[in-house]
């Protein structure tokens, strides 16, 4: 639109908008037509779409109003009737030449019989009855005024607040303006806003099917549970809402249940044989299904009526990315916008793509096009302050790995996930037999938010550790976890296999097979990394709880709480150890081939293993197998529910060595602070089952028991029973740390913080004690690396750390430049202090080694990345610690 344009329309809608709403009283519509009309328009809502065709015809032949003429045209566009919509949309603008909703619905109709100089002409036509303010009158005409500002280039912001929430506060407001508030921020991703919309009509309008449905588009990228009640309730009213069995097949995609995607929209193509966004998604069903052909067939049907709609290859082109086909996805954005290359939502879904793929110059450069030309756009806008802050990041490189990481992350252990991530690349690539054609990109983000803006397009998803897009890996460091960080090397080491697993198959795994995958090479790699039976996955598993097959992806999309979540990646991965257990690693990479070649996943597990049916049948008996012999001969039956304390006590007492009641009542006794009764109880359980992670195992609990009883020995002993089998349980190193260094056993030191390392290495006490330790044993190398790192995290005492980091490097013999700046800086901080005069004394009288200074100083303060260790990369060849999927 011309600028001129657009800012004569910014200047008059304030007055335009008063006016329009004082135009309300001006309705002259007789009450016994409005009834008839009211009753016409709820049978539209409850679906019975060609009742009221016949009688809004019956009622147009006869010369009734405008509202009669609109309500067929919008039920000729909803049953896909296009030619018949087009013909009366035309005699409508030519009945009502002022009626503003006319004009609109005749510019769609004209979009959906390919007149596109048609469709232009009746926006110009809309414009200019805005400009000279004729005839306007109606909370509707506001709406409509509003939706045409948008479509002329008005900003979203000003229109909501000009036109649709004046709309809304009304008296009374037409349902049309919730709808229309409620959809603007859908299209912006401002969900909470359009939930607030939604809800607002549903108060005014209960049980409306539009804003049921609207509701549910709110919370679908949050919270699928409540979308599916809002689905239920909008389906309710209408079993024929286009919008939400649209919404229930992208569902049902995401779920990978494709053939009840067919089912539904196969009720879509009933009513509308030719809605374009059904046949774009049969179309992404056809390319899932790779059937090329009908794919081809089903989106040139989409865009029969309208053959440069770039909803079509949009909506395409969104699915296939959400399956991680991004290349594919890329593909249609572009062809989206080919047929309009100002169409946001296109631009902006092709950058997501790009960046996906690794793209980054392209991606965000169009991520920030798309922010200054949208700038209310949520996505755009969190795109694109991510960026801001992600030119501030540090880039480390080798050849295989390119990693993104905050500068002082980078300093304190980039070169330990370069190390992990090259291990993980020469296991798994070796075992899978992939090649990887080019580096992967690995971003580790310290703010959770910056995690979800990257992966996810904005904040939330709290639940997600790291995602990998193919060649792309996003993680959330240790920073964004605090206090109780997973294990990072467990994470990287469970991303990168999704990268060789999504290689090898194209990207064509459903994602319980590649998650299962990632969760089952995580405990191949270290057994106490990734998840394991426990007493909740136990209860799950006896009580009948496991997911088929076929349903395991869905299990991801809505699972009723984090716990069942949890069980969807440790169930999937418990598939994968079965079908290597019981038929060989080859029929898992052969599952895997034939995914590569388009195969369906169940027809590719039946034929490398077994009939599905039987299959899982025989994985239920190993799942219940393996359940069932957690703790043999302990009571872990869960205590009912009951009503008394004197039912309670009677279960108790036919319970006596019941799990759940002794650690009860051992938590009560150390809450009492009882810790001499608490002991024999927490030694026996322990004795029983110890095989929950972190402050629910009673080894941790018995271990505070100790300290409190100040019987360190038993504490240390019992700690480290523990440390076999916990690998991201930071509070449990830390004592383990200070115990040994208690006792001066410098070889578990080193041993506990490396392994703190792996959990938290933001915190100072693994490097401290790393640092005590290489002294101790002669380690100098060790040492001045560990204080090195330490003085970047601003310890306490910053010139002792100085003094003994001078001292080493003084020793060492070649970084008298290092040394004396170190010394000189604990003399600032403290310039009294004796050791550190006598030692610049020293150093004074040595003459300077400027270039193994010059090149270490480079290092140290830049935070780049010294040329592999191999002795430290085999020390590290299997790594200790873990974390959750």
């Amino acid at each position: 639109m011309p600028l001129h344009k657009k800012a004569r329309l910014m200047v008059w809608l304030m007055p335009i908008s008063f006016w329009l709403w004082c135009g309300l009283a001006f309705l002259n519509v007789s009450s016994a037509s409005a009834q008839s009309l009211e009753d016409a328009q709820q049978k539209f809502l409850r679906g019975n779409y060609e009742d009221v065709i016949k009688i809004a015809k019956k009622q147009v032949e006869d010369g009734s109003s405008s509202d009669w003429r609109i309500l067929l045209v919008r039920s000729l566009l909803t049953v896909g009737r296009y030619g018949e919509a087009y013909t009366n949309a035309q005699n409508g603008v030519g009945d009502y030449p002022m009626q503003l909703r006319s004009f609109l619905l005749a510019r769609e109709a004209a979009l959906y019989q390919n007149d596109l100089n048609g469709a232009n002409r009746r926006l110009m036509q809309v414009q200019d009855i805005l400009e000279q303010r004729r005839g306007l009158s109606g909370g509707d005409n506001l709406v409509a005024a509003g939706e045409a500002m948008l479509l002329l280039g008005v900003e979203p912001q000003v229109v909501l607040q000009n036109c649709f929430r004046p709309a809304e506060q009304a008296d009374p407001p037409p349902r049309e303006a919730f709808l229309a508030s409620g959809n603007l921020a859908l299209n912006k991703h401002d969900f909470s806003l359009a939930a607030d919309a939604f809800r607002a009509g549903l108060k005014k309008f209960p049980g409306d099917p539009d804003m049921e449905s609207g509701l549910a588009m709110a919370f679908e990228p949050s919270d699928r549970e409540q979308m599916m009640v809002h689905i239920e309730a909008a389906l309710k009213t209408n079993p024929h809402h286009i919008p939400t069995l649209l919404l229930l097949v992208d569902h049902l995609i995401d779920a990978e249940e494709y053939d009840e995607a067919d089912k539904q929209l196969a009720l879509v193509l009933k009513v509308n044989p030719n809605r374009p966004e059904a046949l774009a998604y049969r179309a992404v069903l056809a390319h899932l299904r790779n059937d090329p052909g009908l794919e081809r067939e089903s989106r040139e049907a989409a865009l029969k009526y309208y053959q440069t709609n770039p909803e079509v290859d949009y909506l395409i082109g969104k699915k296939l990315a959400q399956k991680y086909r991004f290349t594919e996805a890329a593909a249609a954005q572009r062809r989206a916008l080919d047929f309009e290359p100002d169409f946001l939502p296109a631009q902006r879904e092709l950058a997501e793509d790009l960046l996906r793929l690794g793209q980054d110059d392209d991606g965000w450069q169009l991520a920030e096009s798309t922010h200054k030309k949208d700038a209310y756009d949520v996505t755009s806008y969190n795109l694109s302050m991510l960026h801001e802050r992600m030119m501030k990041f540090q880039t480390l490189t080798n050849s295989h790995f390119i990693v993104h990481m905050s500068p002082l992350e980078a300093g304190l252990y980039g070169d330990r996930v370069l190390d992990l991530l090259e291990h993980a690349r020469a296991t798994l690539c070796a075992k899978y037999g992939v090649e990887l054609a080019q580096p992967t990109v690995v971003e580790i983000f310290p703010e959770q938010k910056d995690f979800a803006v990257r992966t996810f397009g904005m904040p939330g998803n709290p639940g997600y550790l790291g995602v990998c897009f193919g060649s792309v890996i996003t993680a959330n460091s240790p920073a964004s976890q605090a206090p109780n960080p997973a294990n990072w090397e467990d994470v990287l080491w469970h991303e990168f296999c999704h990268v060789v697993t999504l290689t090898d198959t194209r990207n064509r795994m459903p994602r319980w097979l590649s998650e299962g995958i990632s969760v089952y090479e995580e405990r191949q790699a270290n057994p106490l990394w990734g998840e394991k039976m426990n007493l909740a996955y136990r209860d799950m598993i006896l009580h009948g709880e496991l997911t088929p097959l076929g349903k395991l992806s869905g299990a991801f999309l809505a699972p009723t709480n984090s716990e069942h979540l949890l069980f969807a990646y440790y169930e999937s991965s418990l598939v994968v150890q079965f079908i290597v257990d019981r038929f060989g690693m080859e029929a898992l990479k052969k599952i895997l081939g034939d995914l590569h070649d388009g195969d369906e996943v169940n027809k590719a597990i039946a034929q490398r293993t077994a009939p599905l049916p039987e299959l899982e049948k025989q994985f239920a008996a190993f799942a219940k197998d393996l359940a069932e012999k957690l703790a043999p001969g302990v009571d872990l039956a869960k205590p009912p529910a009951l009503h008394s304390k004197i039912e309670q006590t009677a279960w108790e007492v036919g319970h006596p060595n019941n799990y759940y009641t002794r650690m009860r009542e051992a938590t009560e006794l150390m809450r009492a602070k009882d810790w001499a009764k608490a002991r024999p109880i927490l030694e026996s359980v322990a004795e029983s089952y110890h095989g929950e992670k972190k402050e629910e195992n009673p080894l941790w609990l018995l271990a505070v028991t100790e300290k409190n009883l100040r019987d360190t020995n038993a504490e240390l002993a019992t700690l480290q029973k523990f440390a076999t089998q916990e690998s991201d349980f930071s509070d449990l190193f830390v004592r383990l740390v200070e115990l040994c260094g208690e006792r001066k056993d410098w070889a578990s030191v080193t041993n506990y913080a490396e392994r703190l390392l792996a959990i938290n290495p933001l915190s100072p006490v693994p490097y401290r004690g790393l640092a005590q330790a290489g002294t101790a044993l002669g380690n100098n190398e060790q040492a001045i690396t560990a204080y090195r790192k330490l003085l970047m995290l601003d310890p306490p005492d910053p010139a002792e750390t100085h003094f003994q980091l001078a001292k080493l490097l003084h020793a060492r013999g070649n970084s008298e430049s290092e040394a004396k700046r170190n010394v000189l800086e604990a003399l600032e901080d403290a310039p009294r202090y004796r050791e550190a005069q006598r030692l610049l004394l020293e150093l004074e009288k040595t003459p300077p080694s400027p270039q193994a200074d010059g090149a270490e100083a480079s290092n140290v303060l830049t935070g780049t990345v010294a040329p592999l260790n191999a002795a430290r990369t085999a020390q590290r060849a299997v790594p200790t610690g873990g974390g959750n999927p």
